[in-house]
């Protein structure tokens, strides 16, 4: 993975012209596009396009082809709406005159309500689990070659499994995991950067979710996963290089889907934000 700062400019888009963006990809030895990139690309594209006084506060995507990681990206906004309270844009991400990713996005000015939600589930501190990056470099010693490298280097996302999973031995155990989250280093004081910095963490480990029960992995060679769709709701300000709880399930697979939820919270114990994916598990023939 990418340094903190190679992943701001990531998210960093090109201006082209009106309601066109470009990006492009890093190369970490993987063939596709991470998918958490495209979503947080999509939501500052359309963020560009819409008055300072108002947040994203709901999002909805899907991946319609595998990105390239070795040509740019590029974001085409349709200004949807823009009303007096919230605000409507559609994303499709191109390659090769192709859409790769299409995704819709809701801001609202701010605005006072009722409050409630789900109080936080217990889970120990972060600072007394191990980070994944560790965790990752010492099972992958017992590896094959070509996947040692991709786990060798530390990342920009400081991940903190509560109960972590060997990908290549993995057990079969409830669809239930928790992860502590955040950017390893600290972000400017811009709540936008920091909503697409979240998207950009929050595929990372939800449509694992769904292979637990199984006993199976992405590094198998009999199984084919990627995502279909991801969907998130910001309820709360925070901040992405602040530690977050992030509690994800999934409540069913089936016709070689697997579906997952996720609840993130601060470490106060608010809920800041939502998620829920759709992924392909489809067991192959080998």
């Amino acid at each position: 993975m990418q340094s903190l700062k190679k992943v701001i400019e990531l998210l960093d888009l090109d201006y082209i012209e009106q309601n066109h963006y470009l990006a492009t990809s890093p190369n970490e030895g993987w063939q596709r596009v991470y998918g958490g990139q495209v979503i947080g690309q999509a939501l500052v594209a359309a963020s560009r396009t819409v008055d300072e006084d108002r947040q994203a506060h709901s999002l909805h995507g899907y991946f319609l082809r595998a990105g390239d990681t070795s040509i740019p990206i590029l974001y085409k906004v349709d200004r949807i709406r823009d009303g007096r309270s919230f605000t409507t844009r559609r994303v499709v991400a191109i390659q090769r005159g192709k859409p790769i990713f299409s995704m819709s996005i809701s801001f609202q000015v701010d605005e006072q309500g009722l409050t409630h939600q789900f109080a936080v589930p217990d889970a120990p501190a972060p600072e007394t689990l191990l980070d994944e990056d560790e965790i990752r470099r010492e099972q992958a010693k017992n590896w094959p070659p070509e996947f040692q490298e991709n786990y060798s280097n530390s990342s920009a996302i400081q991940i903190r499994p509560v109960d972590p999973v060997d990908l290549m031995h993995p057990q079969a155990r409830d669809p239930q995991q928790m992860v502590w989250m955040k950017t390893r280093e600290r972000l400017p004081d811009n709540q936008r950067l920091h909503q697409c910095a979240l998207a950009y963490l929050s595929d990372w480990s939800l449509l694992d979710t769904t292979t637990l029960p199984h006993a199976i992995s992405f590094l198998q060679d009999n199984v084919q996963m990627a995502s279909l769709d991801h969907a998130m709701w910001f309820h709360r300000p925070f901040r992405a290089d602040e530690w977050l709880l992030y509690v994800q399930d999934s409540p069913s697979s089936s016709g070689a889907r697997g579906f997952n939820r996720g609840l993130i919270y601060n470490q106060a114990g608010d809920l800041v934000a939502s998620s829920t994916q759709e992924g392909l598990m489809r067991m192959l023939d080998r």
